[in-house]
């Protein structure tokens, strides 16, 4: 299951026909696995990681740090659950440090999201304080590395 895992976190598309033949297993195999994967919850969707700029997206991307009050009787789960429900929001993840909530979001432009922190996030009851940093550039997302490896011009001197 691991191996089907890992195989398909490097690249979802592969069929189960080139899954069976990299894991020695039959498709049939490789096909129950993955639908009970899908069953159990452990495999949640399958995506598409794109380069913004040569797809000619017009996207800001932040991270956005949050410091709330948990709530006595569930924590955080109440307020990670309403944030989750933008959509401008891609992530939201429960940290440790100096910082309770780490979220991902995009929108079209600075002001969109400048507004979404002021407007949005800052005005939920629980919300202390956040701190946002803007993404200048992506190299590498989900393993997968975005930036195209320059070519090496070096001559060879023997």
């Amino acid at each position: 299951m691991k191996e089907i895992l890992q195989l398909l976190k490097q690249n979802a598309r592969l069929s189960n026909a080139e899954l069976a033949a990299m894991t020695n297993r039959t498709e049939d195999e490789v096909a129950q696995m993955i639908e009970q994967m899908e069953h159990d919850g452990i495999i949640r969707g399958y995506s598409v990681i794109l380069d913004d700029e040569l797809a000619d997206q017009d996207t800001v991307s932040a991270y956005i740090e949050l410091k709330v009050t948990p709530k006595p009787d569930c924590g955080f789960e109440e307020i990670a659950r309403i944030i989750t429900a933008y959509p401008e929001v891609d992530s939201v993840t429960l940290m440790s440090g100096g910082y309770d909530l780490g979220l991902t979001v995009k929108g079209s432009n600075l002001r969109d999201i400048a507004a979404f922190v002021a407007q949005r996030l800052s005005a939920l009851d629980g919300v202390l304080s956040t701190a946002t940093h803007f993404v200048l550039k992506h190299y590498k997302e989900k393993g997968i590395l975005i930036i195209e490896e320059p070519d090496d011009e070096r001559s060879v001197v023997s």
